[in-house]
């Protein structure tokens, strides 16, 4: 839920089985590929996170009967032993490479019906190259096509914890089996945003999601009102774990967090203090502290609010760097998200208001509320593994550890 001067402080303060047959029409995922030639792999991957592809519905009842296929699968798969483990390789293997651990990924994916077959070559060769790339599509990594550890990682993971976490997510996937016509699901392991109708995806946006010791909770709410240009009250977590810390270090320089970040304090009575005479050893916990509209406040230009226990929120922000990034748990809890016009825009069409009047709000920096006639229910997942009929079984990173295989699951 932090902006722009966050990671300033944040640096100061430390029904068919899914197998290959499901993939095969994936071309798109090569082609995709091929069409960034000019681009690095950073700015390939970058713009692969920030964007990612419709797809389908992760909280559907569509996927029941393709997810006990894949239960149905990886039992299989494990009571036949499971795979052998990707054995250490210097550097990163892509297309054109040649390594003994080559072998070893060409067993790993034929186990899942990535590949065809399990060959002794030791050339990484194309059809590997495209097995590779559907892999790491169905694992929440960008797909590059390169195996780098984070890559090697996730398919070390052992064929019996896949299994439980299909498994235990079959059974939160249970728990959406009813879906409303219209709603927004964030799933807080792959750190997107969906906002669905009819069944079908509207649209799909990369977000930020609580860091491991700040988690997002899961929960199940309605959209009820949109803050454009807002003001930022800080909440408590915020004001203990970072400002009250940084506000220490700063005062005994001489210097003051509030005043460098543009935050004002105000006391039990609504007045507002002077921010050289906060006691940052003493009360300062207990103050209230805002942050008024502008380019470094670190809702950005709207907020989406939603009744909750945990004063949790969804926002724009100043700071996009993350959204480019693979691992992207790294707020206070609250969601940040990207391309959050489109999906602003949408909430707010029930009340008449059109892609361009979003737009204004953003360019004018105009305060202005807008409550829902309908709230839009709110769904706050966490799902690790699932399946589609169009794309397969797919797994995300279990960054809480709810799953109970271990942290290799979150190590990738």
């Amino acid at each position: 839920m932090w902006g722009r001067w966050i990671f300033a402080l944040g640096t100061v303060l430390a029904a068919s089985t899914p197998a290959l047959a499901q993939h095969s029409d994936q071309n798109w995922l090569n082609a995709a590929y091929a069409s960034t030639a000019p681009m690095t792999n950073r700015e390939f991957v970058r713009d692969w996170e920030a964007s990612p592809p419709k797809g389908h519905p992760t909280l559907s009842a569509a996927n029941i009967a393709p997810l006990k296929a894949a239960i149905k699968q990886y039992q299989e798969i494990a009571d036949k032993g499971g795979w052998e483990p990707i054995p250490d390789f210097k550097g990163k293997l892509a297309h054109g490479s040649s390594d003994s651990a080559v072998p070893f990924i060409r067993a790993r994916l034929a186990a899942i019906g990535d590949i065809k077959e399990a060959t002794k070559s030791t050339s990484f060769d194309a059809d590997l190259d495209a097995a590779v790339k559907r892999y790491q599509s169905a694992n929440g990594l960008p797909p590059n096509g390169i195996v780098d550890k984070s890559t090697q990682i996730a398919m070390n993971i052992p064929a019996a914890s896949r299994l439980k976490q299909l498994k235990a997510n079959l059974t939160r996937l249970g728990e959406y089996a009813k879906m409303p016509k219209k709603y927004v699901a964030v799933n807080i392991p792959s750190a997107q945003i969906e906002a669905v109708e009819d069944g079908e995806i509207v649209s799909r946006h990369a977000g930020v999601v609580g860091k491991a010791d700040r988690p997002t909770p899961i929960l199940k709410s309605s959209i009820q009102e949109l803050n454009f240009n807002p003001v930022w009250h800080l909440p408590p977590t915020v004001i203990e774990k970072d400002l009250v810390p940084k506000g220490q270090e700063m005062s005994r320089k001489g210097e003051s967090v509030l005043v460098k970040f543009g935050i004002d304090a105000y006391g039990g009575d609504g007045r507002k203090l002077d921010p050289m005479k906060i006691n940052w050893g003493g009360n300062a916990k207990s103050l209230t502290y805002k942050q008024q509209p502008g380019p470094e406040n670190p809702l950005g230009f709207v907020k989406i609010n939603f009744p909750n226990a945990h004063s949790v929120y969804m926002h724009d922000t100043p700071g996009q760097s993350l959204f480019g990034r693979s691992f992207r748990a790294a707020s206070s809890g609250c969601i940040r998200i990207n391309g959050i016009d489109s999906l602003a825009a949408w909430l707010v069409a029930e009340k008449g208001w059109r892609p361009e009047h979003v737009k204004q709000m953003k360019e004018t920096g105009e305060r202005h509320d807008v409550r829902l006639k309908t709230p839009v229910p709110l769904y706050f997942a966490y799902v690790t593994a699932w399946a589609t009929e169009a794309d397969g079984v797919q797994f995300r990173r279990d960054i809480y550890l709810k799953d109970n295989i271990g942290p290799q699951a979150a190590a990738y």
